[in-house]
């Protein structure tokens, strides 16, 4: 088995982001790879230093003098783990001004800058973000397809052992993600509420986000239920997809629907720990649609990303805005999908330029003018033009 996987395209990405600002902001989740990214770009570095904020060291040498610290590296400087200490936005504005700056900064953190206060602010215009997902189907080849799917993205489990070290995996990630990572972003409530929380999230994946109705069920509030959906999506744990409305006569949807961005944290809360349980599980498709919306915006960006929806039953799984065009998605776990009344609806009313059905398969084929199928192994072959 493959134990490593070189991410080139990310690394190159990255380099070219430090020659165009003098700081770059890396964010995902926890154990996605960020670190292991970070030290691949470390190479093409004559020097380069790492400040890792989870150790006491790499704590102790910027909690007193951060700026004078900073101020006189040169290189590459790193630091992991960056929204422990948000206090260094601030010393690092000054730095980031100063045209005799001897560094360059690759900042790695697993919260959002919504959560982490100082950031916008401090960075604004001093820093390129990117956010680095999980191993993409493009990266681990279309062999692997199932594998990335059952097990997710995240680097130890897509490579564990097997599928049972993989889960065991994914239960203490879990553990870890409510026990500390959560409550130190400020969401201080009870760890049997959070797993709750976390359990019902599983339960809503795929779905149009009713926070009224999960307020109930937890004994809270909807803006409590609000709250807690937007700290786990800070933590790059959940993905809520924002509606796209358009100026037309059909009531549209106008709630997020929200996604466990990780197939494998999905499998892990719905007790699925293997592909023939998946496919006779109730939740196979909407699993397929939530690993199928992952893999294209982690193959080709997050930006201009939306779902549609009617109160009639129209609707997209996915609409993306590229070069000025729009492109639709739709996602079906078939062997062999076929057109619907609503993905015709979608291309009229939305003007696609051309609407995807992406499934597992392998074969691509025609189904209309703008209207066709794509293998999820395919997706690198888009070309939005």
């Amino acid at each position: 088995m493959q134990q490593k996987i070189l991410r080139e395209s990310l690394v190159k990405d990255t380099l070219l982001r430090l020659g165009e600002a003098p700081i770059v902001t890396l964010l995902g989740a926890r154990q996605v790879g960020k670190t292991t990214l970070a030290r691949q770009i470390m190479q093409e570095f004559r020097k380069a230093t790492l400040f890792d904020l989870e150790t006491a060291g790499g704590r102790a040498a910027l909690e007193t003098t951060p700026e004078l610290t900073l101020r006189g590296c040169d290189g590459l400087v790193i630091v992991d783990e960056v929204q422990r200490m948000p206090s260094l936005f601030q010393a690092l504005r000054p730095i980031a001004d100063d045209p005799a700056r001897k560094a360059s900064f690759l900042l790695l953190g697993s919260a959002s800058p919504s959560l982490v206060k100082g950031v916008s602010e401090s960075l604004a215009g001093r820093s390129h973000f990117m956010t680095v997902p999980g191993f993409s189907i493009s990266e681990v080849g279309g062999s692997a397809q199932d594998r990335l799917w059952i097990r997710g993205s995240f680097p130890r489990a897509f490579l564990a052992g097997s599928d049972a070290a993989a889960f065991r995996w994914l239960e203490s990630f879990k553990q870890a993600v409510l026990e500390r990572d959560v409550p130190s972003l400020g969401l201080r409530v009870p760890r049997a509420a959070l797993e709750r929380f976390w359990n019902m999230l599983g339960h809503y994946h795929g779905q149009v986000w009713n926070a009224a109705e999960l307020g109930r069920a937890l004994g809270t509030s909807a803006s409590t239920a609000n709250h807690y959906r937007d700290i786990f999506a800070g933590t790059y744990m959940i993905r809520a997809l924002q509606p796209w409305h358009e100026n037309l006569s059909k009531r549209q949807v106008k709630s997020p629907k929200v996604y466990f961005r990780d197939p494998g944290l999905l499998h892990q809360v719905l007790g699925i720990g293997d592909m023939l349980s998946l496919r006779s599980s109730p939740r196979y498709g909407a699993s397929w649609e939530g690993f199928a919306l992952e893999q294209i915006l982690s193959i080709h960006g997050e930006e201009g990303a939306w779902f549609w929806s009617t109160q009639r039953g129209a609707e997209l799984d996915l609409l993306l805005f590229r070069k000025g065009k729009r492109w639709g998605f739709e996602f079906k776990c078939n062997d062999a999908p076929t057109a619907t009344k609503s993905m015709h609806i979608a291309i009229d009313d939305l003007g696609l330029e051309r609407l995807w059905i992406v499934y597992p398969g392998q074969t691509a084929y025609p189904l209309g003018d703008r209207l066709a199928t794509l293998p999820l192994r395919s997706l690198d072959t888009i070309d939005f033009c």
